[in-house]
């Protein structure tokens, strides 16, 4: 007997949970959006309308993901349900790496090759990419954008114009004093950052300088 008494309160306290997990009590009725910066926010959340009612125990995650498809600028997205009625998307958006120049305008580009914004001049701090095709699976497009992502912020601020023609041909020119790099390709980008950073560091700013750190275990150093 005691045995089904404790069965029967497990099975009402299972039944009554569903109850409230499943009643209007708990469900949706607002969409809060965080992390937008180039988009809409109030246009991101009424994306998400058609999920308002639905108890937050029974929401969509791939019609949500269907819904915010359609936003070129969503990177990655996270939900969060807080009850008894929110749910909280976390946006990250795509961040230019590169300009492509186009007639009278530049395309901001991600590393995905993604055109984040068009406008009429290249914005400060933003290097103009050269190569053939902006392909994400163009080898020399990759080439780029792998390194780009690679350089610190403040390095890849100061990158002026990048080319390739292969993945493993990346170079770029610098602002300021006018320095070359010969990056050669895209491996060790991370320890070739170390190395470029180190040896500006160690040379006179005032003349320009070309820096080859696509062998980065012997870099070499020449008056451009």
């Amino acid at each position: 007997m005691l045995a089904l008494g404790l069965s029967a309160t497990l099975v009402g306290l299972v039944v009554a949970v569903a109850v409230v997990t499943l009643s209007p009590l708990m469900a949706l009725d607002e969409v809060e959006v965080i992390g937008t910066e180039r988009l809409d926010t109030a246009e991101v959340a009424a994306s998400l309308e058609a999920h308002l009612g639905t108890p937050l125990a029974l929401l969509d995650e791939s019609g949500i993901r269907d819904d915010l498809a359609e936003f070129r600028l969503i990177q990655s997205y996270s939900t969060e349900i807080v009850p008894p009625h929110t749910l909280v998307v976390r946006i990250v958006e795509r961040e230019p790496v590169g300009a492509i120049e186009r007639e009278g305008a530049v395309d901001l580009v991600d590393a995905a090759g993604v055109v984040v914004e068009s406008a009429a001049e290249r914005p400060e701090g933003i290097p103009i990419v050269r190569v053939e095709s902006v392909d994400p699976d163009a080898p020399a497009f990759r080439g780029v954008a792998s390194v780009l992502t690679a350089l610190p912020n403040e390095l890849r601020s100061r990158v002026d114009v990048i080319t390739a023609t292969t993945r493993d041909d990346v170079s770029f020119s610098m602002t300021g004093a006018g320095h070359e790099v010969i990056w050669g390709s895209d491996e060790r980008s991370e320890f070739k950052a170390r190395v470029l950073e180190a040896a500006i560091e160690a040379t006179d700013q005032g003349v320009g300088w070309v820096y080859d750190v696509s062998a980065p275990d012997s870099l070499v150093v020449r008056r451009n």
